[in-house]
């Protein structure tokens, strides 16, 4: 059959597919280890403090958001393929090594290097869907990368303690994440290619509905730090920062605080809390599909420039009033009602959040990606400070948590106004006529 006459061979779908794979294990490599350190055999094997627990747990997000942008400006300038590959195998092995450890310094090391090589997974992964999938439909495609992740995470914690029962010890299910990071990495190294055009299996037709995205060089090594400082130039980024850091302090509230809030204020007991917040989390996960349809059936009613902001507003404006309702509730699960409608919400404007740093994003796609990703893990860093504070502060700790709904508020609502503020049609760089 000659070749213009072929159906389409689909090769996006498989990239996105094993997309979804890696975003899988990236979230149940980063939460396992909370899990692991409730139980017996790690403490009877590891004794450590509180304080020193926190700090093991906390320094994943230190390194995962200083290195977002320097991975991200690695995978354009080297290639997504091998070096998304690359980050995988790091941070599988970094796992695995987790369970070889037996003291602080042993943990918190692992933990930096993992934070450090998962940094580079998402904002890699949206410059490969930039230079696969169509303009059309690049947020539901993205939306679809994102539920992997947060699929992960959401069955982490019971994978996870479900293996330290199982196999009898901690160390065990580290290994095993490491092992079966690995073969992800595999899977996505013989998967992927950089670009339609490079993929023996991508057909004339799939190029055809792919269109044809620029050929642009990579921001070379000695142009880095000019890079760095376009970006700090960049309104549209300045804004997508405020923009995620924002969103996040919304957010982050859901997965740190609310299963203390839920036992301490709200006295539900530690299994009906867990499969609350399961439950919390879970509508996330539906707002990140249905975000991603109405991403890309916004733009295509109200063109780039207001089709990319309209479904943010709406995303900080929604889970804005669900936290104000929050001070209605009396009981446990007009609550949780409220909590679910902050993740659907909260989720419903991530895939359009991915699909404008694609569309601005250009040569240093992955890079800009890392910018406002390195802003949105700051503010659930915020968040996580400050809610004890803003708690301790009020006359009563009834009033003090109404202050944290509050804040959370203004945070989600200030999101939405400053989204209406995005141009997804002005690019971060000029384009690289005279770049080698």
């Amino acid at each position: 059959m000659p070749t213009d006459l072929a159906p389409p061979s689909n090769i996006r779908f498989r990239i996105i597919g094993v997309s979804m794979l890696m975003a899988f294990i990236l979230y149940l490599d980063r939460v396992c280890l909370g899990e692991i350190v409730k139980s017996d055999s790690f403490a009877r094997d590891v004794p450590l403090s509180d304080k020193e627990l926190g700090d093991i747990l906390g320094a994943f997000f230190f390194t995962y958001a200083l290195f977002q942008i320097p991975t991200g400006w690695a995978s354009d300038r080297f290639g997504a393929r091998k070096v998304l590959t690359a980050y995988i195998v790091l941070w599988s092995v970094f796992t695995a090594m987790t369970g070889f450890m037996s003291t602080f310094a042993g943990l918190l090391a692992m933990r930096l290097l993992c934070g450090a090589a998962e940094a580079g997974a998402y904002p890699t992964s949206g410059a490969i869907i930039r230079r696969w999938i169509p303009i059309q439909q690049r947020a539901r495609a993205s939306a679809l990368v994102a539920f992997g992740g947060r699929l992960g995470g959401a069955l982490a914690p019971a994978i996870t303690t479900w293996m330290v029962i199982q196999l009898g010890h901690w160390r065990r299910p580290l290994w095993i994440d490491g092992v079966v990071g690995l073969a992800i990495a595999a899977l996505y190294w013989w998967v992927v290619r950089d670009r339609p055009e490079e993929h023996p299996d991508c057909n004339d037709a799939e190029r055809a509905v792919i269109g044809h995205p620029p050929v642009e060089p990579p921001v070379p090594t000695r142009e880095f730090f000019g890079m760095i400082l376009a970006f700090c130039r960049c309104r549209n980024l300045w804004l997508n920062g405020i923009g995620q850091f924002c969103t996040n302090v919304g957010w982050a509230f859901l997965v740190t605080w609310l299963p203390k809030y839920l036992k301490r204020e709200l006295h539900v007991p530690d299994a009906e809390g867990a499969m609350m917040v399961t439950l919390v989390l879970a509508c996330g996960m539906l707002g990140q599909l249905t975000g991603g349809f109405l991403a890309d059936l916004s733009v295509h009613r109200f063109g780039l420039r207001w089709g990319r902001v309209l479904p943010l507003f709406a995303s900080g404006t929604l889970a804005g009033i669900a936290y104000l309702v929050c001070l209605q509730q009396s009981t446990a699960w007009g609550y949780v009602a409220c909590f679910c409608c902050v993740s659907f919400a909260v989720d419903l404007g991530n895939p359009a959040t991915w699909a404008f740093m694609q569309d601005i994003g250009g040569r240093a796609t992955a890079a800009a990606f890392g910018w406002g990703n390195m802003w949105g893990n700051l503010g659930a860093a915020a968040i996580s400070k400050a809610a004890p504070l803003i708690v301790a502060a009020g006359a009563t700790p009834a009033l003090g948590q109404r202050n944290v709904f509050l804040f959370c508020t203004g945070a989600l609502f200030l999101y939405g106004v400053v989204s209406l503020c995005l141009d997804a049609t002005k690019p971060v760089l000029k384009p690289a006529a005279t770049s080698p």
